[in-house]
């Protein structure tokens, strides 16, 4: 009989486990569940903020142009929330779905046991409410991208009814007398605002004002130390070249964007010591310190430009009259900007009426075209003076001239939409000139900087020379090439974000546009995705650099310490090479989604082409495997092929390089070294055969003659002594001993250098010895012989029968 003291006894331990693991799984799942309400509280949050939008939207007519701003900038932050919610919420989907797949579906008739069938149920209801979440943040994200799109379309048309509103011109009577009446109710406001800008100086001690000039007035002297130094610095420290120039003017641009902004900022902060002004001047002074720091800039970036003062470090290319002439343009460009954007804001603060509004706006659009009509006037006048004086300047260019006379036309524009009474317009257009005009000078600036920057990493060699990418001059120029146009290419697209942003296209909504880019391009079942891309691209590079970085190991490291020979060794790096390149393709492409499994398709469609069109590449770059691994030639073999001798200096994929003897290149295919018959005079041995055959009398003492043509050769240092040399008595020819005497040299190219030696050192030791050469027999007569004398024969009629005898014909030339 079995006892039950045991299941008693385990039967607590047992029970208390059950417990824990109860326990246990109530808090995960109790974080699960305010994981999922945070989430819904999230969107719900999300749905609420758009709703507010399109209803604001849809329920007032006139919406000012700030809060649609905003309402745009909300909308795609929210856009952007909700894609980050769907994508942190889709792998946990995918991980409930997959552990669903694992459990599979419950069979027809079988009922599952108790903890599978409430995992299964626990696993729906977690996939039905993940579903859910990833479904709602989607659509709240579309919903966002709509609703961003309706306030763009509602600034677009709220900024052609203002473009297109025509005000009673400037030119009536009418406008005048409402002006006038407006203007006691005008004054009145402007002494307000006055009175409480001076209340609030007032207000300031006056130990924090002498505080707040002191500190001005040190700022002022560490601007001008600075200067001097920054212009000391980039005298001494930078590099000679191009970027001298361009690093001074970037410091010039901050100096003069710094330090009026930094007095502006300790002015306001004066007036703001003891809270004495209201909201909305603390907002003007706000605006005003912003607009001052831009004022400066734009100063700033035309002295940098211009660089009166230096003629050499001048980025444009501009004579130095045309550049003293327009030194204090971009002062009083500068200036002009302040005073303008000062009115208008004051028009706002103060509350003006419509009249006042629209004279001041008419103002500040007739200030603007002037000042930039009178900086176009002075540039021209002067340019004319200096093709006076100088008839060998340059031309203007005309792309230069098209661009003055569209800025001549679009003030005329501006002038005439301001005196008709389209303010808006012709406002619009002024400003649009003086911000398209910073705009580009300061993206020739940076596209300056930018070149410069490239230009001098393209020169300055790289400290470890060992470094296979930059190691070359043209290397490093090619690399400073291409970084130089991908900067100068993102300054440009920054350039376009700045110039469509007055037309509701600001870099917000381009960044939003590009962001949908984010689900790539579906072709077929590969997915290409601009970040895949890139990192496709990474890694192909990361793979490049890394081969070469082996290679180079393997070439100066590695290899020189075994036994192979040059040749073996330059075979061995190329086929590497080839190897790692395939590999950092394919790594490359399942970076980018694309498995090799993928590509068979394409494979199986370029096979037709590769039979019929690329069938001689691919026939060539077999042979070329096949003669790195074969090697039955090898770079530095001395070959002869169809007509073609001379060195093999490189196999490359498709062909073989060969130097000629006259040290011209022949480039021939490598299925020519595997269909032909190739002669390889350095395959079995690399040394040279010398060989000279010399005929002497047949009196001279053979052996004498053998030992000093033996001497001859031995005496020669380029002559190996194994092989021996060896001197030979081939035979008699003619009445002359034929002596055949032969060595080896250590290379097959040295042995015509070295039998010209030997040939005039034979000479030498003959003559010395007394031993002369024998002469050709072979001789050709100078003259003919006397003819044989012929009878005479009677001119009588011959006897019957005989025929007259025939003349002996001439003897030819004797040779012996």
């Amino acid at each position: 009989m079995i006892s039950r003291r045991p299941f008693r006894l385990l039967f607590p331990f047992l029970l208390a486990l059950l417990l824990a693991l109860s326990f246990g799984a109530s808090p995960a799942r109790a974080q699960a569940d305010d994981d999922a309400a945070t989430v819904d509280q999230h969107l719900d949050n999300l749905r609420k903020q758009i709703t507010t939008i399109q209803k604001t939207l849809d329920g007032e007519a006139d919406v000012p142009d700030a809060t649609l701003s905003q309402m745009k900038a909300d909308a795609l932050a929210a856009s952007a929330e909700a894609d980050k919610v769907a994508a942190d919420i889709a792998p946990q989907l995918a991980s409930v779905q997959a552990r669903l797949a694992e459990l599979g579906k419950p069979a027809a008739g079988i009922k599952d046991a108790p903890d599978v069938a409430a995992q299964r149920s626990q696993l729906d209801r977690n996939s039905s409410a993940l579903d859910s979440q990833v479904k709602l943040a989607r659509l709240l994200s579309v919903e966002a991208a709509q609703a961003s799109e309706q306030v763009t379309t509602v600034r677009r048309a709220q900024l052609q009814a203002r473009l297109g509103e025509r005000t009673s011109s400037i030119l009536a009577g009418g406008f005048w007398q409402q002006l006038y009446a407006e203007w006691p109710q005008t004054r009145l406001r402007l002494q307000n605002l006055g009175q409480e800008l001076v209340d609030a100086a007032r207000s300031t001690p006056l130990s924090v004002w002498a505080g707040m000039f002191a500190a001005i007035v040190l700022l002022l002297l560490a601007s001008v130390w600075i200067s001097r130094r920054l212009l000391m610095l980039t005298s001494t420290r930078v590099p000679h070249g191009r970027l001298r120039r361009s690093l001074h003017a970037l410091a010039v641009l901050v100096l003069a964007l710094a330090t009026p902004g930094l007095v502006a900022e300790l002015l306001v902060l004066g007036l703001r010591w003891n809270n004495g002004v209201s909201d909305k001047t603390d907002v003007f002074l706000g605006s005003l310190v912003g607009v001052i720091c831009f004022a400066g800039f734009t100063a700033g970036l035309g002295h940098a430009l211009l660089s009166p003062n230096r003629a050499s470090w001048r980025l444009l290319p501009l004579s130095d009259a045309l550049a003293s002439r327009m030194a204090r343009y971009p002062t009083v460009f500068a200036f002009v900007m302040v005073l303008v954007w000062a009115a208008e804001r004051v028009s706002i603060v103060i509350n003006t009426g419509l009249s006042t509004a629209v004279a001041v706006n008419c103002i500040v659009a007739l200030v603007l075209s002037v000042t930039v009509a009178y900086g176009l006037l002075r540039a021209e006048r002067c340019w004319r003076q200096v093709r006076a004086a100088e008839p060998d300047s340059p031309v203007t260019p005309l792309w230069l001239r098209c661009v003055v006379l569209l800025l001549w036309l679009a003030l005329a524009v501006s002038l005439i939409s301001l005196l008709v009474g389209y303010v808006a317009f012709g406002s619009f257009v002024t400003k649009q000139i003086t911000w398209i005009m910073v705009v580009v000078c300061s993206t020739y600036l940076l596209t300056v900087l930018v070149d410069d920057v490239c230009m001098l990493l393209a020169s300055t060699p790289p400290p470890d020379s060992s470094n296979p990418v930059l190691a070359t001059p043209k290397a490093r120029d090619q690399a400073a090439v291409l970084l130089s146009g991908l900067g100068r290419a993102l300054v440009v697209l920054l350039m376009l974000m700045l110039l469509l942003a007055p037309f509701g296209e600001g870099p917000a909504e381009l960044f939003q546009r590009l962001s949908t880019l984010q689900d790539g391009l579906a072709i077929g079942e590969v997915a290409i995705r601009p970040g895949s891309v890139i990192q496709a691209l990474l890694v192909l590079l990361v793979g490049y650099i890394g081969v070469g970085f082996f290679k180079r190991w393997l070439q100066n490291s590695y290899l020189p310490t075994t036994n192979l020979d040059s040749g073996m060794q330059t075979s061995f790096l190329t086929l590497f090479g080839y190897v790692g390149a395939i590999t950092a393709v394919a790594l490359a492409l399942s970076s980018a989604g694309i498995g090799l499994e993928r590509i068979a398709w394409v494979a199986s469609a370029l096979s037709v082409g590769i039979g019929f069109g690329l069938q001689a590449v691919v026939q060539n770059f077999v042979s070329g495997l096949i003669l790195l691994a074969e090697r039955p030639v090898k770079v530095g073999d001395w070959v002869s092929l169809g007509g073609v001798e001379g060195d093999i200096r490189r196999i490359n994929v498709r062909a073989t390089e060969i130097q000629m003897g006259d040290r011209s290149t022949v480039i021939v295919p490598n299925s020519e070294f595997i269909t032909k018959t190739v002669r390889n005079v350095t395959h079995a041995s690399p040394l040279g055969l010398v060989q000279v055959k010399l005929p002497l009398p047949l009196g001279t003492d053979a052996e004498a003659a053998r030992a000093l043509i033996l001497g001859v050769f031995v005496d020669n240092h380029d002559v190996l002594d194994t092989p021996a040399p060896n001197v030979q008595l081939d035979g008699i020819d003619n009445g002359n001993l034929l002596f055949n005497a032969t060595g080896f040299a250590s290379s097959p190219r040295l042995t015509s250098g070295i039998r010209s030696a030997l040939l005039f050192e034979l000479l030498k030791r003959l003559d010395a010895a007394g031993i002369s050469i024998a002469k050709p027999n072979t001789m050709i007569l100078s003259s003919l012989p006397a003819q044989f004398e012929v009878p005479a024969i009677s001119a009588a009629t011959p006897a019957p029968g005989v025929s007259p005898p025939t003349p002996p014909a001439p003897m030819p030339p004797l040779t012996s």
